[in-house]
């Protein structure tokens, strides 16, 4: 029964690569958050709620245009969105031709 036993590496060398990926790019982007992070507790306070509130609208109008917005916010963009056009709504538009 012992020699049917999976050693550590044997296991770890299943997982696919993309996971590996994955994982490297999860630890990369929190750094990078946290390098930010740092980098904005230093920065004037109406230039950060500027970039944030920038930030912010941009997703939530491609939201609105795209109707791709996370299910659990769907109800709050469905009150929003018959105030802005939206792709599926908006007869003018060609579709970028």
């Amino acid at each position: 029964m012992l020699l049917l036993a999976q050693t550590t590496l044997e296991k770890l060398q299943v997982v696919p690569y993309r996971f590996w990926v994955n994982c490297g790019l999860v630890i990369l982007t929190a750094a990078v958050a946290l390098l930010l992070v740092r980098h904005a507790a230093r920065m004037n306070r109406m230039v950060l709620a500027l970039i944030v509130f920038l930030l912010i609208s941009t997703i939530g109008f491609q939201w609105i245009w795209e109707r791709n917005e996370p299910q659990v916010l769907t109800p709050m963009i469905n009150k929003i969105a018959p105030f802005l056009p939206s792709k599926p709504t908006y007869s003018d538009w060609t579709g970028g031709s």
